[in-house]
């Protein structure tokens, strides 16, 4: 069976900015390049595209315990006030009737972040094992992975508008904790990620197994 010719065997590069195609480099141990339309730098494949997304995944599973552990912000009313975690102030805000606002932060804060990193090991792991998952389900899972990641910012910024709006002095006053710093490393470090993955690892995964059947079935037919 004829299959379309990948670019890379054919000596081309895919810029993974503006999708265009380039005649790759004729020295052979260049690895990089920069596209001429947009000006990104260009990579046959990502070089330890796997090692560094496992690592940067890693680091913002750990990432995740203190930023949901520790308080994100303190509200100070009256010169009294408690510290509130994520989940704490998820649940506060639902005992007070506020359950739309509880359920914003609770998709923004805990299930966004939980839901990339465990898209982002199912990636690795597709990649790594060779594993048979179907390439346009992987593809899909990647898609969901950097589109939700932008929606794991907007607990920041209801943080930072509280923030701005609350400032009346020795009245109230709101301090964010170091639970937010944390949160906000996790968000850049999947970020980081997601970005780190080449998507194309996953194709390629599925031409060496197509070649092996397409290879086994004219050994079956010379038999």
């Amino acid at each position: 069976m004829n299959r379309p010719a990948r670019a890379l065997s054919q000596g081309f590069w895919t810029c993974l900015g503006c999708r265009l195609l380039v005649k790759a480099p004729e020295k052979r141990n260049t690895l990089s390049c920069l596209c001429p339309r947009c000006g990104a730098r260009m990579h046959g494949r990502v070089e330890g595209s796997i090692m560094l997304t496992w690592a940067l995944t890693i680091t913002g599973a750990l990432l995740l315990i203190p930023a949901n552990i520790l308080p994100v912000m303190t509200v100070i009313y009256l010169g009294a006030g408690e510290p509130s975690t994520i989940v704490g102030g998820t649940l506060e805000l639902y005992q007070n009737g506020l359950w739309g606002i509880a359920l914003i932060v609770f998709v923004a804060s805990v299930a966004v972040p939980v839901m990339k990193l465990v898209g982002l090991v199912i990636l690795c792991l597709i990649v790594q094992w060779r594993l048979d998952v179907a390439p346009r389900q992987a593809m899909r899972i990647y898609r969901v992975v950097n589109a939700i990641g932008r929606w794991s910012l907007l607990d920041l910024f209801m943080i930072s508008i509280l923030v701005a709006l609350v400032d009346m002095g020795a009245i109230a006053e709101v301090a964010a904790g170091a639970g937010s710093t944390a949160f906000a490393t996790v968000v850049v470090v999947t970020m980081f990620a997601v970005r780190a993955f080449d998507p194309r690892l996953i194709w390629d995964i599925y031409e060496e197994k197509m070649a092996a059947v397409d290879s086994k079935a004219r050994d079956e037919e010379r038999e």
